[in-house]
C-alpha cells in the first residue's frame, strides 16, 4: 500500500535525509511548526515504514573496502529460497535483488581486495542448487543516490 506524503511529510524527509541528526526544535524552527507536530509526523512516518531507521553513512572506500562487484546468479528453482537465506547470511554481499530474466538474483558484493572477492565467488559458486554465476567487477562508481528527491 503506497502512503501519501503531503508537502510538510516531504520537507521533513528531505533534512532529514540531509542530516539525520537535525533536532526536532530546528525542524521546527524551519518549517514553522511547531516540535510537537513534527515530533508526531515523524512517528507517523515510522510506525507506517516510511523512515526505516536512522544511519551514518560511511564511505567504504575510505576504510579499504574498495572492490566492488555485482553477481548474477542461476540457480535451481527447487533450492533457490534457501540459497538466499544462506546467501543473506555473508557479510560481504551489501544488497539482494531477486530478478527476472535469464538470472535469479542479482548481488552487491564489497570487499577489501581481489583475494576477498574470489573467495566469496568460490563459496557462492560451490553452493548446493547455485548453477551459474556471472560477475561483473565495478571499475568506478558514476552515480550512486542515497536519498529520494521530492520534488
Amino acid at each position: 500500500m503506497t502512503y501519501f506524503l503531503d508537502d510538510i511529510d516531504k520537507k521533513i524527509l528531505k533534512i532529514l535525509q540531509e542530516d539525520a541528526r537535525t533536532p526536532f526544535s530546528k525542524i521546527a524552527k524551519m518549517l514553522n511548526l511547531s516540535e510537537s507536530t513534527i515530533h508526531i509526523r515523524i512517528k507517523r512516518l515510522r510506525e507506517n515504514g516510511i523512515i526505516k531507521g536512522f544511519y551514518v553513512d560511511v564511505d567504504p572506500e575510505k576504510i579499504g573496502y574498495n572492490v566492488v562487484a555485482f553477481v548474477l546468479i542461476k540457480a535451481d528453482p527447487k533450492k533457490y529460497e534457501q540459497i538466499l537465506k544462506k546467501i543473506y547470511e555473508f557479510k560481504e554481499i551489501y544488497e539482494i535483488f531477486d530478478v527476472t530474466g535469464e538470472y535469479y538474483a542479482l548481488l552487491k558484493v564489497r570487499v577489501k581486495s581481489r583475494e576477498e572477492l574470489a573467495t566469496i565467488l568460490d563459496k557462492i559458486g560451490n553452493m548446493d542448487g547455485v548453477t551459474s554465476t556471472y560477475t561483473m567487477f565495478v571499475l568506478r562508481t558514476i552515480k550512486e543516490m542515497k536519498t529520494i528527491d521530492f520534488t
